[in-house]
């Protein structure tokens, strides 16, 4: 079954922490935590359309003028995510060069940055390349229950854990999918093309059954209908699943409270994502610095009933050991340790 969502941490479990997510078939992307991003070729952070900061530390935030870079001279709209300062921090940066010549470029590339607040508060500035990145403020808003981005493919959901300052935590979920039978396609007489992109999109987006599908067809010296009613083909060639869901946890303390908003946020995700910077046996330093254990993120992934635990975020105290780290934290996700 292909995969719509493709995630991969970009420096591996020991470097920066930042996931990629690359939406199948699309030439679109999602990023969670920008750290450095040198090891991803320009082409895929043209993909980007949104970009998720969970907190301002440099290893989460470095990367972002790496990005930028990339993307001047580009006809495009960049949306930012992230917990409150992130309006000031994305200015800060665009403040710190000089944009003189700007205005030669043929096309824009507009920042469009919103800081996540306490109880759904939302506030949304823009910056944009024909106005030499000078801020604009659009207001304040919302958002409904912890939903972020709301995307005909897929949906970004966010909670606010503690790190000593407010971090966020991440969920992306596939809306939909929808799977092709190959073979009933054949059967029909049609052609497995293009054509099929078409077809799902108009059952994400909530066409009627009479809708009208352009068909492509196997048989090119016959004469075909050029459409067909969608939910005749909905009803012969397709079946409709669960999406995939991927969680990201990074920088948060092992208190009730984050627990608590973890698990909710991950439950039953099919990957987590998740932060396990020390062995339990170093406890005190991580709890010293807000982080968890490896022990720690074991039993989040495992009281959130996640299908896979993928761990990163390593300590540099660990360097040659890391696989210490890894194996601590699936003993604890599989049931084989618990904490003291």
């Amino acid at each position: 079954m292909a995969k719509y969502f493709d995630p991969q941490l970009i420096n591996g479990p020991a470097g920066d922490p930042g996931l990629y997510v690359d939406l199948a078939f699309e030439r679109r992307a999602l990023l969670f935590d920008a750290g450095e991003l040198g090891s991803l070729a320009p082409r895929k952070l043209l993909r980007i359309e949104h970009v998720f900061i969970s907190h301002r530390h440099m290893d989460h935030f470095i990367g972002f003028d790496h990005l930028l870079r990339c993307l001047l001279g580009r006809d495009k709209t960049l949306y930012v995510w992230g917990p409150p300062g992130i309006i000031e921090g994305v200015e800060s940066k665009l403040n710190a060069y000089s944009w003189n010549l700007i205005e030669s470029y043929k096309a824009n590339l507009v920042l469009h940055v919103s800081e996540l607040g306490q109880n759904g508060r939302l506030i949304t500035s823009e910056f944009s390349g024909t106005q030499r990145f000078q801020r604009k403020d659009l207001g304040e808003a919302h958002l409904v229950g912890d939903l972020v981005v709301a995307d005909a493919r897929y949906n970004v959901r966010a909670t606010m854990l503690q790190h000593g300052i407010p971090v966020l935590a991440f969920v992306v979920e596939e809306t939909t999918r929808i799977n092709i039978w190959r073979s009933r396609v054949e059967e029909m007489g049609l052609e497995v093309g293009p054509w099929l992109n078409s077809f799902k999109d108009a059952i994400l987006e909530g066409l009627k059954d009479d809708a009208p599908i352009s068909v492509a067809w196997a048989d090119k010296s016959a004469t075909h209908p050029r459409d067909l009613p969608l939910g005749h083909l909905k009803s012969r060639i397709m079946k409709a699943t669960s999406g995939r869901k991927i969680a990201y946890v990074v920088d948060a303390a092992f208190t009730d409270a984050n627990v608590k908003a973890i698990v909710a946020l991950a439950e039953r995700a099919d990957v987590l994502f998740i932060e396990a910077p020390f062995l339990h046996k170093d406890v005190d330093q991580a709890t010293a610095r807000n982080h968890l254990t490896a022990m720690q993120a074991g039993l989040l992934g495992r009281w959130s009933k996640v299908g896979q635990l993928r761990t990163f975020h390593y300590s540099p105290r660990y360097r040659g050991r890391e696989h210490l780290l890894a194996d601590e934290a699936q003993s604890a996700f599989r049931g084989g340790c618990h904490l003291p």
